[in-house]
Formats: structure tokens, C-alpha cells, sequence
């Protein structure tokens, strides 16, 4: 009889010269899945506000690289940009440490891997996922789905402050689940410089040429990391979080109906990276929308358009160095679940995935100060020490 495998993850520096490497090795990892992980999912939900986090994806794809052999390790970690085994642990076991609360913002990342009753991880496996990911063990009858899934279900609560619920379907488990890997991230933050809730309004939102709505938009007047990009056809904001090593960047396109030739321009996560770097500290007055965003992702069709296809196939996934005594696992199906919101006193985020297996000039006039209108749709990010957290789009709906 074939097995399968129940995956499951909640989305909810100074350094030596060695760990710099290893941020670089992560940080190029982050960026490129971002991007293709962003393109594949606002392909899939066209004209919607999403919202992601590829970064949440990147640490169990690795877990199940370490468990895979053959062509399915090869393809995974070709997938996740890292070269070898020895490389992937030592980048995840330097992220699980850096990735830490700090003043003004709540930020963790927990791991549990839940096993089948009378079965054993692999011995290394065990290890690995204790050292490496922080991942706890334990046991459950996954015959009595139910009981199995609310279980699950309240760890995934308790680690993304209620934030996202419902993550397992008690339908998909039965007798042949063997294991559950769950991975949750959390994100709360502060804004540095919060709006004031007083000059909230409701504005005109063009989602479209056509239709405009109004939305509860908030308004700042300070100094603020912007610039007006040509590359990008965009303008981009910063808005930093107390403790200054985490920030919202929003690129709002010149055009009300630019959203789509941003995303193309995208598609290159270099670009984005070349902008801000080039940003400059200037006053700004600034109008955002609140928002709040669910999104769900059909996660399994959105990696195998990335060439994570092995996994979902029984026979081809091998992952041989998961469960003691126990073969052919696979992946039967995978989905994200995300959240966020942005309002007065700064942003929270959350997300969950479900793989399921079965120089100086003079100027002679002052220039007026720059206007930051998101009246319109636009991308956000959420960075931590430049790393991409959370992705997406606002599109007033």
C-alpha cells in the first residue's frame, strides 16, 4: 500500500565573513522564490489582493530536501538555490537563530513535526530537525482525524496569535498519514513613526479606471526613505518598524492601471533590490490604505509551475530518510494560508501552508514635498534585515 505523507506549515548584521556568506546564500535563496513564488500566485488570482509568505515556504522545503534522495533532493534543492546539504544546514540553522523578536516587534518561527503512532523518525532526521529547524516531536492516531486535526490546528493558533485557523482538514487523514511537518511564522510590528487615527478619512481607491471605491486611508507628513523610480515606472516608500531592522516597502505605480507591468518587472527580484538601495531619506506626505488580507494558495499547482514536481509523485519523492521502516512517502497536495494587516500602529502578519501527502547642488527655489497617493493598486513587502517576510498586492478588494 502506498503511504503518505501529511505536510503541513503555518504562516502565521555584523557578522564573520563565513556568516555573512550564509546570509548572502539566504538572501539570494529568499529573492528569487519570492519572486517566482509572487508571480505564480497573482497569476492564479488575478485583480485580488493576496498576500504571501515565500520565506515560510523556503525552511520545510529544505527540512524534506534533507529526508529526499536521488532526483527528487537534487530537484529540491535546486529549487530553494542552495548547493549541498552542508550548505542548507548551516544557512537554516543561522536563520532559526537570527529570526528573533526585538524592540517594538513580535517575530517568531516555530516547527513541529507530528509522527504516526508506533512510528520513529530516521534517526538523522530527527536529529536535523531538532538542530537544525528547532522542530519539536510527537506522536498522534491520526485515525482519529478529528481529534488529530484540531491538535494540529490550535498549535498552528497559538503560534500565529489566532491569526490563522482551520489550517487541517480532518478529511485528510486517515490510516495512511504517516507524518505531519508543521512551520509557523509570526509577525507583529510597530510603526517607527505611527499615523495618528484622527486623520483616517475615507478616499477614493481606483481599483480600476472605471471603478473607484472608498477606503479608510491613513496620513502621515514626516521623513520618510522614498524615491521616485524610473526602472520601476513606481514610486517607493519605506516604513520602518521600531528597533529599525524591519520595514514595509510599498511600490505604488505612476498609472492607475500599472499594477500589471509592475508585477511583470518583478518577475526580477535584482531590480527591487536596486531601487531601495538607492533610496534617500526625504519629508513625504503620505496617504496608505488600511487593510486586511486573507488570501489562500493552491500551493501544490503553484510549486509545480517553480519544478518542485517529484515530491507530489508517488515513486519519484523518495523521501527514504524520513520514517524507519516506512517507503514510498509522497506528497499529495499542498496549501497556503496568509494574512495581514496594516493600520495605524503598524502591521500583522501570518501565514500557513498545507502539504498534504498522500554630491551636493544649488537650487534657487524649495521643491514641493513629495506626495505618496496609494490610491491606487500596489505591491508590498515586509523586510527583515532586507529579507523578504511576507509579499503582495493591494488592490482595494
Amino acid at each position: 500500500m502506498k503511504r503518505l505523507i501529511l505536510f503541513l506549515f503555518s504562516l502565521a548584521i555584523m557578522a564573520t565573513a563565513s556568516e555573512r556568506s550564509l546570509d548572502k546564500i539566504l538572501l539570494d535563496s529568499d529573492n528569487k522564490f519570492t519572486a517566482k513564488m509572487f508571480t505564480e500566485v497573482i497569476k492564479a488570482q488575478p485583480g485580488k489582493s493576496v498576500v504571501l509568505s515565500a520565506f515560510s515556504v523556503l525552511p520545510p522545503l529544505a527540512q524534506l530536501a534533507l529526508a529526499s534522495v536521488g532526483e527528487s533532493h537534487d530537484e529540491l534543492l535546486d529549487v530553494i538555490e542552495m548547493p549541498n546539504d552542508n550548505i542548507t544546514k548551516a544557512v537554516f540553522s543561522k536563520a532559526k537563530t537570527d529570526l528573533r523578536s526585538e524592540k517594538g516587534v513580535t517575530l517568531k518561527m516555530a516547527s513541529k513535526v507530528y509522527v504516526a503512532e508506533n512510528y520513529e523518525l530516521n534517526n538523522d532526521f530527527a536529529d536535523l530537525s531538532r538542530d537544525v529547524f528547532g522542530s519539536e516531536v510527537a506522536n498522534i492516531d491520526f485515525c482519529k482525524s478529528e481529534n488529530a486535526a484540531k491538535k494540529m490546528n490550535q498549535w498552528v493558533e497559538d503560534e500565529t496569535n489566532n491569526r490563522i485557523k482551520d489550517l487541517v482538514d480532518p478529511t485528510s487523514l486517515d490510516a495512511n498519514t504517516k507524518a505531519v511537518l508543521v512551520n509557523a511564522i509570526y509577525f507583529k510590528g510597530a510603526w517607527k513613526t505611527p499615523f495618528e487615527k484622527e486623520r483616517t478619512t475615507d478616499r477614493d481607491f481606483h481599483v480600476s479606471k472605471e471603478n473607484v471605491i472608498k477606503v479608510p486611508t491613513m496620513y502621515n507628513s514626516d521623513t520618510f526613505y522614498y524615491i521616485d523610480s524610473k526602472e520601476l515606472d513606481a514610486q517607493v516608500l519605506e516604513l520602518k518598524y521600531e528597533g529599525e531592522d524591519c520595514a514595509l516597502y510599498v511600490v505604488l505605480p505612476h498609472e492607475i492601471d500599472g499594477i500589471n507591468k509592475l508585477e511583470e518587472k518583478l518577475r526580477d527580484p535584482s531590480l527591487l533590490e536596486s531601487v531601495i538601495s538607492t533610496m534617500f531619506a526625504s519629508e513625504v506626505e503620505v496617504y496608505l490604505p488600511k487593510f486586511k488580507i486573507e488570501t489562500t494558495i493552491e500551493l501544490k499547482e503553484v510549486l509545480k509551475n517553480m519544478n518542485v514536481r517529484r515530491l507530489f509523485s508517488s515513486g519519484e519523492a523518495r523521501l527514504d530518510n524520513l520514517l524507519k521502516s516506512v517507503s514510498d512517502l509522497y506528497i499529495n497536495d499542498a496549501k497556503q494560508k496568509a494574512f495581514i494587516e496594516v493600520n495605524e500602529e503598524g502591521a500583522e502578519a501570518a501565514a500557513a501552508n498545507e502539504f498534504v501527502g498522500f554630491a551636493s547642488s544649488l537650487v534657487t527655489y524649495e521643491p514641493p514635498l513629495p506626495v505618496f497617493d496609494a490610491d491606487r493598486p500596489f505591491v508590498f513587502v515586509v523586510k527583515k534585515s532586507n529579507m523578504p517576510l511576507f509579499t503582495g498586492v493591494y488592490a482595494g478588494n
